[in-house]
Order: structure tokens, then C-alpha cells, then sequence
């Protein structure tokens, strides 16, 4: 008998965090669609069999929230395939270099701080980014993959906000958050640029970096559907329409 439940995570060679996010239970019980959206982390690594994959699951369209650098050092293109780019530039890093050049040693407490700013960041600063995410979304139903360079922070705030609008509880939208430490392999390149300490926070989640984006939601929008609307431009008509792309059933 064949399986009914298609796998979240799709192990590629040259992609370690890229995964699936259907099958949890949205709105009035509906299902998000399996195989229409998807997160992951870059994809400048892909071997010609993870190409074929990501053709043969039918993506034609690709998110790319990475900064100007980050794109330039890790290019890719994928032939056929439509490519968005909404930059959001990185600031973690370069806080900790303004942190080390004030002689400052850094610690795992400074790096669980600087993640909480980003993510602060992410609620305002990027909201416009966001807005335009939730358009490319409503624009045409073709199976889509959003990622940034780890698929981990600001792919993890974007795949939060898209299960929010289509009603997934913030419990389960947390599990998936977290789901990044059980998949993504760190790169080899990132040992040594601090302590190992530093590292195990920068590149990985805590439930406290996306608790903090959606405080601040709660805080300043009264919870995430006023925020939705207000400020990502997801209306009725357009919750409606995003619902009858990416919910299954009714």
C-alpha cells in the first residue's frame, strides 16, 4: 500500500534544511496542501539529481531573501525557473564584528541577544520584504520554494507567517521552527570565526529568537492577525484567495 502522507523533509545533496510545509491542520480543519510551498536553506550547492528532484516536484518559482553579498558569493540558477529576490542583509554578523572590535569578548548570552534584535527587525523593518512575499504568493498557485542562506531565521519568520495566515496554531507553527536543528548541517567554514559556543547559537533556532518576533507582534498589532492585515496587506479578499490555494478541502 502506498504511503498517504508524502515526506516533509527531502534529503538533497547539496541542501540540508529543504522541506515541505503541508500537511499541517490550518483553518476550519483544513489541510495546507502538500507540494505547493516549500522552505530551505540556499540553494547555490544543488547537484544535477537535486535539480532533477526540484523539477520533478514541479517548483517554478523561487524566494530568495538573502542579502546583495550573500547572493553574490552563492549564485545559482535554476533554468525554467521564475526567481524573486527579496533582501533582507544580514546584521547578526556584523554586530558581532562591532562587538569583537570593541574588545568585547562574545559570549552565548550576546549571541541569544543579537538574534532577538534580528528578529525584532524582521517585525518592522522587513515587514515590506514580507508584504511582498504574501503577493508573490497570491500571484499564481505554481509550487514555490522560499529560502534564505541557512533557511533557518528569515526563512523561519516567513514560513511562520504564511502557517499563521492559514490558521495553523502557534504550538505546531513552533514545531516546525525547530525543525531546522534536526536538519540543517552547519558549514565547515563557519568553525573557527568564533567560540564554539557562539557558534552553537548562531546557527542554529531557539524557541526564544521567534518568541521574540511574535511578542513584539503581539505587542505593537494586538496579535498577529491585525498585524497580517495591517501591515502585510493580507485583506479579507486576500486571506480568502490565499486560503483557497494552500488549504485543501471545501
Amino acid at each position: 500500500m502506498p504511503d498517504a502522507t508524502p515526506s516533509r523533509s527531502l534529503p538533497l545533496a547539496g541542501a540540508s534544511n529543504f522541506r515541505d510545509l503541508g500537511g499541517y491542520t490550518g483553518q476550519d480543519g483544513r489541510q495546507v496542501a502538500w507540494r505547493r510551498i516549500f522552505r530551505s536553506d540556499h540553494l547555490a550547492s544543488l547537484t544535477p539529481d537535486d535539480r532533477a528532484r526540484l523539477a520533478a516536484l514541479g517548483i517554478a518559482r523561487t524566494v530568495d531573501f538573502r542579502g546583495e553579498q550573500e547572493r553574490a558569493q552563492l549564485a545559482y540558477l535554476l533554468p525554467e525557473v521564475e526567481h524573486h529576490q527579496l533582501a533582507i542583509e544580514p546584521t547578526v554578523v556584523q554586530r558581532a564584528i562591532e562587538l569583537q572590535r570593541s574588545g568585547r569578548a562574545l559570549t552565548s548570552q550576546d549571541a541569544v541577544e543579537l538574534m532577538q534584535e534580528t528578529y525584532r527587525g524582521f517585525v518592522h523593518e522587513n515587514a515590506p520584504r514580507f508584504a511582498e512575499f504574501f503577493r508573490i504568493l497570491l500571484a499564481k498557485d505554481a509550487p514555490l520554494v522560499f529560502h534564505c542562506t541557512a533557511g533557518k531565521d528569515r526563512t523561519g519568520f516567513a514560513a511562520a507567517l504564511i502557517l499563521l495566515a492559514l490558521g495553523v496554531p502557534r504550538d505546531v507553527v513552533m514545531r516546525d521552527y525547530l525543525l531546522t536543528n534536526e536538519l540543517y548541517r552547519r558549514p565547515a567554514m563557519a568553525a573557527g570565526h568564533a567560540p564554539e559556543e557562539v557558534l552553537a547559537v548562531l546557527w542554529r533556532v531557539q524557541r526564544e529568537f521567534l518568541d521574540t518576533a511574535l511578542q513584539k507582534v503581539d505587542q505593537d498589532y494586538g496579535g498577529h492577525e491585525t498585524y497580517l492585515t495591517e501591515v502585510l496587506g493580507l485583506d479579507a479578499p486576500a486571506r480568502s484567495e490565499l486560503s483557497r490555494r494552500y488549504l485543501q478541502g471545501k
